[in-house]
């Protein structure tokens, strides 16, 4: 006679509990993982809004169609979307609900004693006996404490055990990866990473309009950014003659803190950044900005200045756009810099070292509408030509001038430029001190070997030993502790 068997329903907090084991499982963890690495490479492939909004805005130039459905899927703000959060919240769970509870087990299991020497010592590894010829029990304590077992004795047994560091170590390892991401998190909700651009001589001011690039922490506020000034005062670079390799730079600048009068001396280098409170300033990059005079048709001064040209190689061949707008008709220079002019059979013009030994400024001249009226974000560096005709080609030295069909171009000279990133990251001490951690806990978890040895005094003597993570080595330790005990040297 059959008989149906009814099977209860598993209830709001049964699937809620369910549900919680599956997530802090280390199967899971490793899972969101491995989601968290192939979710990043988007953000590899398209440019992302907060780091080229150039390049975005030239997308959407390009394919407005393909950029309006990849701006849905936040393809040009990968690691500010949806879904990328959600990915890196659950894995942050996912590590926290997994690790905590066996770290609260293994810290109960650290205090409590080895478990007891099991009756049947023969079906251990290493397994040996004898008739007794001495006090086994006291010489196999004080040999079992000089080699910081934790030792349990009990009816003429000993179980020791010792190793306990392994674990440890592995359970440091995995909270460690939590506090990097709390390092990562804090930093991304809290900081500010921006950079700029300065002339030797220029000096900058620390509010946004200063930077040509800036990024917020989602909870950064604006108003937190720091009070300072800073003069660039002198660069230097030195290369080797030989290689043409840098050796090394030194930017010396003047600072002003807050609303304070004096002014500090300080110097700062790729790896010794200026720290103001908790904002760091570091040397990023150099290169060299040709100083022009643009005069229109008329003999009026269109465009006067240092204009930053971006390098392209390790000698500092350098290529960027002068633009002139209020020239009539507007005029726009592409331009190559070489400080250290030098002609090759293969490549034309190019510069054989880094520093300005001979510079030259080579320039293509040309006129139209340069684009700058109808919005559009354009890179300071490139022109579009596309609405413009050539009207001339020309190298120049320092001091010359040269004469278009709608004007002149003076190369005055040159100065250095350098790129400083100013960043406030608050998470980075966190993040650091888990990185340090988990290597820490890493070794520990690789070179600790996990024992366990007992002994039992009765007609026999009878030890054995246990190797709980299959490391090497254990036949050679019981075999010296057999001599030990046996009173053999």
């Amino acid at each position: 006679m059959s008989q149906d068997i009814q099977i209860p329903e598993i209830g709001s907090v049964g699937l809620l509990r369910y549900a919680w084991r599956a997530l802090t499982s280390m199967r899971t963890a490793l899972i969101l993982l491995l989601l968290l690495g192939v979710a990043s490479i988007p953000g590899s492939i398209f440019p992302q809004r907060t780091q080229n909004p150039i390049a975005v805005g030239d997308s959407y130039k390009n394919s407005p169609e393909l950029s309006r459905w990849l701006d849905r899927f936040y393809m040009f703000d990968v690691y500010g979307s949806p879904w990328f959060s959600a990915i890196y919240i659950l894995l942050f769970i996912s590590l926290i609900g997994c690790v905590l509870p066996r770290a609260i087990e293994h810290f109960n299991g650290a205090r409590a004693l080895p478990p007891a020497t099991p009756k049947n010592l023969n079906r251990m590894e290493f397994y040996a006996t004898w008739v007794p010829v001495g006090n086994e029990i006291e010489t196999a304590k004080r040999w079992l404490k000089a080699k910081r077992f934790r030792i349990l004795e009990r009816d003429g047994a000993i179980s020791a055990e010792k190793g306990f560091l392994r674990e440890t170590g592995n359970l440091l390892f995995h909270l460690a990866l939590i506090l990097v991401l709390l390092g990562i998190s804090f930093s991304s909700l809290f900081g500010m990473r921006g950079e700029a651009i300065l002339n030797v001589g220029e000096r900058f001011v620390n509010t946004p309009t200063s930077y040509d690039s800036l990024a917020y922490g989602k909870l950064f506020k604006e108003g937190k950014l720091e009070k300072f000034i800073i003069s660039v005062d002198k660069f230097d670079a030195q290369y080797n003659l030989l290689t043409s390799a840098p050796e090394d730079y030194t930017l010396n600048v003047s600072l002003k803190r807050g609303d304070l009068v004096t002014v500090e001396k300080h110097v700062i280098k790729v790896n010794s950044p200026l720290a103001i409170a908790s904002t760091k300033i570091y040397l990023q990059a150099n290169g060299y900005s040709p100083v022009v005079t643009v005069r229109d048709s008329n003999g009026d001064v269109a465009l006067q200045g240092a204009v930053p040209f971006l390098p392209q190689d390790a000698n500092l061949r350098s290529i960027g756009a002068i633009k002139a707008p209020d020239a009539q008709p507007q005029v726009g220079f592409l331009g190559s810099f070489l400080p250290t002019y030098e002609r090759s059979g293969s490549d034309g013009a190019v510069s054989a070292f880094p520093q300005a030994l001979d510079p030259r400024l080579l320039l293509s001249v040309w006129s139209g509408d340069l684009g700058l009226d109808d919005g559009t974000p354009q890179s300071v560096y490139r022109i579009d030509t596309s609405s413009m005709s050539q009207i001339g080609l020309k190298a120049l030295k320092p001091g010359e001038t040269y004469v278009y069909s709608t004007g002149s171009i003076t190369f005055e000279g040159y100065v250095q430029w350098v790129n400083l990133q100013i960043v406030d990251d608050s998470g980075k001490n966190f993040a650091l001190l888990g990185a340090i951690i988990a290597i820490l806990g890493l070794l520990a978890s690789l070179f600790t070997r996990r024992r366990r040895v007992w002994i039992r005094v009765g007609e026999n003597v009878e030890i054995a030993g246990l190797a709980k993570n299959g490391a090497p080595g254990l036949e050679q330790e019981m075999a010296l502790f057999e001599r030990i005990l046996k009173g053999e040297r």
